[in-house]
Protein backbone atom coordinates (compact mmCIF):
# COMPACT_ATOMS: atom_id res chain seq x y z
CA UNK A 1 0.00 0.00 0.00
CA UNK A 2 1.54 3.38 -0.84
CA UNK A 3 1.87 6.11 1.67
CA UNK A 4 -1.54 8.30 -0.38
CA UNK A 5 -3.43 5.06 -0.70
CA UNK A 6 -2.98 4.81 3.73
CA UNK A 7 -3.20 8.15 3.97
CA UNK A 8 -6.71 8.31 2.78
CA UNK A 9 -7.45 5.39 4.11
CA UNK A 10 -7.30 6.77 7.65
CA UNK A 11 -8.97 9.85 6.48
CA UNK A 12 -11.92 7.59 5.74
CA UNK A 13 -11.45 6.21 8.76
CA UNK A 14 -12.16 9.41 10.70
CA UNK A 15 -14.86 10.11 8.82
CA UNK A 16 -16.69 7.26 9.50
CA UNK A 17 -16.29 8.04 13.54
CA UNK A 18 -16.87 11.64 13.12
CA UNK A 19 -19.88 10.74 11.47
CA UNK A 20 -20.89 7.84 14.10
CA UNK A 21 -20.57 10.55 16.94
CA UNK A 22 -22.55 12.87 14.97
CA UNK A 23 -25.28 10.32 14.50
CA UNK A 24 -25.68 9.41 18.46
CA UNK A 25 -25.58 12.99 19.28
CA UNK A 26 -28.35 13.81 17.10
CA UNK A 27 -30.36 10.42 18.24
CA UNK A 28 -29.69 11.17 22.23
CA UNK A 29 -30.55 15.01 21.31
CA UNK A 30 -34.04 13.59 20.10
CA UNK A 31 -34.35 11.93 22.96
CA UNK A 32 -33.54 14.20 25.02
CA UNK A 33 -36.28 17.11 22.84
CA UNK A 34 -38.70 14.60 23.59
CA UNK A 35 -38.29 13.94 27.31
CA UNK A 36 -37.28 17.79 28.10
CA UNK A 37 -40.41 19.24 29.72
CA UNK A 38 -40.47 16.69 32.44
CA UNK A 39 -36.57 16.45 32.68
CA UNK A 40 -36.46 20.65 32.87
CA UNK A 41 -39.38 20.62 35.50
CA UNK A 42 -37.81 17.97 37.75
CA UNK A 43 -34.25 18.62 37.36
CA UNK A 44 -32.94 21.43 35.51
CA UNK A 45 -35.14 23.68 37.61
CA UNK A 46 -34.85 22.06 40.94
CA UNK A 47 -32.18 24.26 42.26
CA UNK A 48 -35.07 27.14 41.93
CA UNK A 49 -37.23 25.07 44.80
CA UNK A 50 -36.74 25.74 48.41
CA UNK A 51 -36.68 21.82 48.90
CA UNK A 52 -34.07 21.66 46.47
CA UNK A 53 -31.34 18.96 49.09
CA UNK A 54 -28.53 21.13 49.62
CA UNK A 55 -30.63 24.13 51.16
CA UNK A 56 -32.26 21.27 54.02
CA UNK A 57 -28.70 20.49 54.65
CA UNK A 58 -27.37 23.41 55.59
CA UNK A 59 -30.31 24.40 57.90
CA UNK A 60 -29.53 21.11 59.89
CA UNK A 61 -26.28 21.61 60.10
CA UNK A 62 -26.45 25.38 61.40
CA UNK A 63 -25.49 26.59 58.01
CA UNK A 64 -26.59 30.39 56.55
CA UNK A 65 -30.28 29.44 55.24
CA UNK A 66 -30.51 33.23 54.16
CA UNK A 67 -33.03 33.44 50.85
CA UNK A 68 -33.85 29.25 50.59
CA UNK A 69 -36.87 29.67 52.20
CA UNK A 70 -38.50 30.94 49.07
CA UNK A 71 -38.79 29.61 45.47
CA UNK A 72 -36.68 31.58 42.43
CA UNK A 73 -39.44 33.02 39.65
CA UNK A 74 -38.18 32.77 36.19
CA UNK A 75 -39.32 35.06 33.41
CA UNK A 76 -39.19 34.88 29.34
CA UNK A 77 -38.74 38.11 27.66
CA UNK A 78 -38.03 37.32 24.14
CA UNK A 79 -40.43 35.20 21.72
CA UNK A 80 -38.24 32.63 21.03
CA UNK A 81 -36.37 31.81 23.70
CA UNK A 82 -38.28 29.23 25.85
CA UNK A 83 -37.88 26.92 21.91
CA UNK A 84 -33.90 27.58 21.84
CA UNK A 85 -33.67 26.57 25.10
CA UNK A 86 -35.49 23.17 24.34
CA UNK A 87 -33.20 22.90 21.50
CA UNK A 88 -29.97 23.92 23.06
CA UNK A 89 -30.48 22.03 26.28
CA UNK A 90 -30.97 19.21 24.68
CA UNK A 91 -28.18 19.07 22.38
CA UNK A 92 -25.77 20.01 25.77
CA UNK A 93 -26.84 17.03 27.63
CA UNK A 94 -26.57 14.98 24.28
CA UNK A 95 -22.90 15.93 23.96
CA UNK A 96 -22.00 15.56 27.83
CA UNK A 97 -23.42 12.04 27.86
CA UNK A 98 -22.38 10.91 24.69
CA UNK A 99 -19.16 12.35 25.60
CA UNK A 100 -17.74 8.65 26.72
CA UNK A 101 -18.93 6.84 23.60
CA UNK A 102 -17.41 9.77 20.90
CA UNK A 103 -13.48 9.05 23.05
CA UNK A 104 -14.25 5.65 22.85
CA UNK A 105 -14.91 5.87 19.17
CA UNK A 106 -11.93 8.06 18.29
CA UNK A 107 -9.74 5.65 21.01
CA UNK A 108 -10.37 2.92 18.39
CA UNK A 109 -9.31 5.12 15.23
CA UNK A 110 -5.57 6.01 17.13
CA UNK A 111 -5.30 2.84 19.45
CA UNK A 112 -3.64 1.05 16.13
CA UNK A 113 -0.93 3.66 16.22
CA UNK A 114 0.45 3.35 19.88
CA UNK A 115 2.69 1.24 22.20
CA UNK A 116 1.47 -0.96 24.46
CA UNK A 117 2.66 1.02 27.13
CA UNK A 118 0.72 3.97 26.04
CA UNK A 119 -2.47 2.03 25.13
CA UNK A 120 -2.30 1.42 28.81
CA UNK A 121 -1.38 4.81 30.27
CA UNK A 122 -4.66 5.92 27.79
CA UNK A 123 -7.34 3.69 29.49
CA UNK A 124 -6.68 4.81 32.36
CA UNK A 125 -6.70 8.35 31.59
CA UNK A 126 -9.77 7.99 29.91
CA UNK A 127 -11.62 5.36 32.82
CA UNK A 128 -10.43 8.55 35.21
CA UNK A 129 -11.03 11.32 32.96
CA UNK A 130 -15.13 10.28 32.78
CA UNK A 131 -15.48 8.87 36.61
CA UNK A 132 -13.81 12.31 37.84
CA UNK A 133 -15.62 14.77 34.64
CA UNK A 134 -18.76 13.34 35.92
CA UNK A 135 -18.03 13.80 39.71
CA UNK A 136 -17.30 17.43 39.17
CA UNK A 137 -20.74 17.80 36.81
CA UNK A 138 -22.05 16.68 39.97
CA UNK A 139 -20.99 18.47 42.53
CA UNK A 140 -21.49 21.74 40.63
CA UNK A 141 -25.59 20.33 39.98
CA UNK A 142 -25.31 19.46 43.34
CA UNK A 143 -23.83 22.29 45.18
CA UNK A 144 -21.85 24.92 43.11
CA UNK A 145 -25.29 25.82 41.24
CA UNK A 146 -27.50 26.14 43.84
CA UNK A 147 -25.65 28.25 45.97
CA UNK A 148 -24.85 30.63 43.33
CA UNK A 149 -28.07 30.52 42.52
CA UNK A 150 -29.58 31.23 45.65
CA UNK A 151 -27.02 34.27 46.25
CA UNK A 152 -27.04 35.85 43.00
CA UNK A 153 -31.22 35.80 42.65
CA UNK A 154 -31.32 37.71 46.58
CA UNK A 155 -28.59 40.50 45.93
CA UNK A 156 -29.92 43.57 44.93
CA UNK A 157 -27.59 46.80 43.92
CA UNK A 158 -31.03 48.93 44.81
CA UNK A 159 -34.03 47.78 46.80
CA UNK A 160 -35.52 50.20 43.92
CA UNK A 161 -34.11 47.60 41.23
CA UNK A 162 -36.55 44.31 41.86
CA UNK A 163 -34.02 40.92 40.25
CA UNK A 164 -36.30 38.96 37.63
CA UNK A 165 -34.41 36.17 36.07
CA UNK A 166 -34.46 35.43 32.56
CA UNK A 167 -34.53 31.49 31.26
CA UNK A 168 -32.06 32.30 28.73
CA UNK A 169 -29.85 33.93 31.84
CA UNK A 170 -30.50 30.68 34.35
CA UNK A 171 -29.62 27.87 31.91
CA UNK A 172 -26.44 29.87 30.47
CA UNK A 173 -25.16 29.97 34.01
CA UNK A 174 -26.40 26.55 34.90
CA UNK A 175 -24.68 25.14 31.90
CA UNK A 176 -21.55 26.93 31.90
CA UNK A 177 -20.89 26.22 36.07
CA UNK A 178 -21.52 22.19 35.84
CA UNK A 179 -19.32 22.35 32.92
CA UNK A 180 -16.59 24.12 34.52
CA UNK A 181 -16.62 22.17 37.27
CA UNK A 182 -16.51 18.75 34.96
CA UNK A 183 -13.15 20.18 33.38
CA UNK A 184 -11.35 21.16 36.77
CA UNK A 185 -12.43 17.82 38.33
CA UNK A 186 -10.17 16.41 35.33
CA UNK A 187 -7.11 18.31 37.21
CA UNK A 188 -6.31 15.18 38.97
CA UNK A 189 -6.22 13.16 35.24
CA UNK A 190 -3.90 16.03 33.69
CA UNK A 191 -1.52 16.17 36.59
CA UNK A 192 -1.11 12.37 36.17
CA UNK A 193 -0.39 12.64 32.21
CA UNK A 194 2.15 15.47 32.77
CA UNK A 195 3.80 13.27 35.47
CA UNK A 196 4.13 10.56 33.22
CA UNK A 197 6.10 12.58 30.63
CA UNK A 198 8.45 14.08 33.12
CA UNK A 199 6.95 17.76 32.99
CA UNK A 200 5.45 17.84 36.34
CA UNK A 201 6.54 16.29 39.70
CA UNK A 202 4.95 15.93 43.03
CA UNK A 203 7.49 18.27 44.62
CA UNK A 204 5.59 21.50 42.43
CA UNK A 205 2.56 20.82 44.44
CA UNK A 206 4.27 20.78 47.99
CA UNK A 207 6.03 24.10 47.23
CA UNK A 208 3.28 25.89 45.74
CA UNK A 209 0.52 24.48 48.60
CA UNK A 210 0.52 27.33 50.67
CA UNK A 211 0.02 29.73 47.23
CA UNK A 212 -2.66 27.29 45.90
CA UNK A 213 -4.87 27.49 48.92
CA UNK A 214 -4.73 31.28 49.17
CA UNK A 215 -5.74 31.15 45.44
CA UNK A 216 -8.66 28.26 45.76
CA UNK A 217 -10.27 30.06 48.49
CA UNK A 218 -10.58 33.06 46.22
CA UNK A 219 -11.80 30.81 43.84
CA UNK A 220 -14.27 29.77 46.17
CA UNK A 221 -15.24 33.17 46.98
CA UNK A 222 -15.92 33.98 43.30
CA UNK A 223 -17.93 31.30 43.08
CA UNK A 224 -19.98 31.65 46.04
CA UNK A 225 -19.75 35.56 47.64
CA UNK A 226 -21.61 34.57 50.15
CA UNK A 227 -19.58 35.99 53.40
CA UNK A 228 -20.90 32.96 55.12
CA UNK A 229 -17.86 30.35 55.89
CA UNK A 230 -19.52 27.08 56.40
CA UNK A 231 -20.64 27.76 52.61
CA UNK A 232 -16.99 28.59 51.53
CA UNK A 233 -15.72 26.32 52.99
CA UNK A 234 -18.13 23.77 51.22
CA UNK A 235 -16.98 24.87 48.25
CA UNK A 236 -13.55 25.13 49.07
CA UNK A 237 -13.19 21.83 50.24
CA UNK A 238 -14.48 19.92 47.16
CA UNK A 239 -11.68 21.70 44.67
CA UNK A 240 -8.81 21.79 47.15
CA UNK A 241 -9.22 17.90 47.56
CA UNK A 242 -9.24 18.16 43.88
CA UNK A 243 -5.52 19.94 43.87
CA UNK A 244 -3.99 17.12 47.15
CA UNK A 245 -5.48 13.98 44.28
CA UNK A 246 -3.55 15.77 41.81
CA UNK A 247 -0.37 15.36 44.03
CA UNK A 248 -1.16 12.10 44.89
CA UNK A 249 -1.57 11.32 40.95
CA UNK A 250 1.95 12.34 40.37
CA UNK A 251 3.85 9.25 40.01
CA UNK A 252 7.42 10.11 42.83
CA UNK A 253 10.18 11.30 40.93
CA UNK A 254 12.35 8.19 41.37
CA UNK A 255 9.45 6.51 39.03
CA UNK A 256 9.77 9.20 36.42
CA UNK A 257 13.35 9.26 36.21
CA UNK A 258 13.50 5.29 36.03
CA UNK A 259 10.85 5.65 33.01
CA UNK A 260 13.02 8.37 31.26
CA UNK A 261 16.13 6.45 31.69
CA UNK A 262 13.90 3.26 30.16
CA UNK A 263 12.62 5.28 27.09
CA UNK A 264 16.46 6.65 26.60
CA UNK A 265 17.64 2.88 26.67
Amino acid sequence: MSREEGFWDHLEALRKVLLQSAGIVAGLMCIYFAVMPELFDKVILAPCRQDFPVYGMLERIGGSADGVREDVSLINIQLASQFMVHMSTSLWLAVVTSFPIIVYLLWGFVSPGLYESERRGARLAFLGGNVMFYLGAAIGYLLVFPLTLRFLAGYQLSSFVPNQISLDSYIETFMTLILVMGIVSELPVAAWLLGKTGLLGRGFFHRYRRHAIVGLLVLSAVITPTGDPFTLAIVFLPIYILWELSALAVPSSHGVTSTLKTAQT
